[in-house]
């Protein structure tokens, strides 16, 4: 009877989850060490850090837990503790009434330099430096969140994206690259600048449309979610005119052009002419892929 209670009083409990359900994947195949373990145990340090960090106020349910991956490449390590990497970052989420997880972030940070000794404490504070491994960790943690809300109401991701650029302006001062806005426009700096700058506004209220008004009535008005989705493709044109290749654009394509050729492909042809059109014009080097579509 004391263990039938206690099923019936956990069944009764409102469980929260932690925003992020984040995998974590070290390839350090580059790296000439005898001592692998540090690389497991980064994994795990890292995956434990940014999923169980509180990063809202908002109450996440199970089933509303945002899936991402990170693949850090270590190419380099110069000294002892010390790492050169590059990384990956794609976060999805589903799309309604289907068993689809659509891509909302591909992004590829190409220069993170850090310090990693293991069994050391992950130490992060919003309003100050602390280091270069919880403050990337936590930028990732803040922008996946803000595209997931921008996905899902319109702007929605706006808050998040302050706390992103908030961990910037406290990097920029600590001399490791990619915080600054020089050298790179393909940098943590310059992303989410993008999503803060309103002349690409637009693009925030495009990414919405595509999402909730495409994705997420496909399966019960397939030609309204359609028009949607061009809609969407082309106020993403209009952006690009006023301020080309921004490094937002580039990585909605990064993020987009697999699913969009798959979303067209049984469209008619008037249809996919003008899915062409626009994404030929707004992603160039993906043209032969994207002739499909037409042919």
């Amino acid at each position: 009877m004391k263990t039938l209670s206690f099923l019936i009083l956990l069944a009764g409990l409102h469980l929260e989850a932690q925003e992020l359900n984040c995998r974590v994947i070290v390839n350090a195949q580059q790296v000439q060490t005898t001592e692998r373990a540090i690389f497991t145990e980064m994994e795990t340090d890292f995956a434990q850090f940014l999923n169980t960090t509180k990063w809202t106020s908002d109450t996440f349910e199970p089933e509303e837990v945002i899936n991402c991956n990170i693949l850090i490449t270590v190419s380099d390590m110069p000294g002892v503790g010390i790492f050169s990497a590059s990384v990956q970052v794609l976060t999805s989420r589903p799309v309604y009434g289907s068993a689809y997880e659509t891509v909302v972030l591909n992004f590829a940070d190409r220069d993170w330099q850090f310090e990693y000794v293991q069994s050391q404490p992950l130490q992060f504070n919003k309003n100050v430096f602390t280091n270069n491994i919880t403050s990337l960790l936590a930028y990732y943690a803040y922008m996946i969140l803000g595209f997931d809300y921008d996905s899902f109401s319109e702007l929605g991701g706006t808050p998040h994206f302050e706390n992103a650029f908030q961990v910037v302006n406290n990097a920029q001062q600590s001399g490791y690259p990619g915080w600054e806005q020089f050298n790179s426009i393909r940098n943590r700096y310059w992303l989410v600048e993008n999503v803060q700058d309103p002349q690409l506004e637009a693009m925030r209220k495009a990414f919405y449309e595509y999402h909730l008004k495409g994705l997420d009535i496909i399966r019960e008005d397939h030609i309204q979610a359609e028009k949607n989705i061009l809609s969407a493709l082309a106020a993403i044109q209009r952006a690009n005119r006023t301020r080309p290749r921004s490094i937002l654009m580039i990585s909605f394509m990064d993020a987009k052009a697999d699913e969009m050729i798959q979303l067209f492909s049984e469209s008619s042809l008037p249809t996919r002419r003008q899915a062409y059109n626009f994404l030929n014009n707004l992603d160039p080097s993906r043209s032969d892929e994207y002739k499909v579509l037409i042919e």
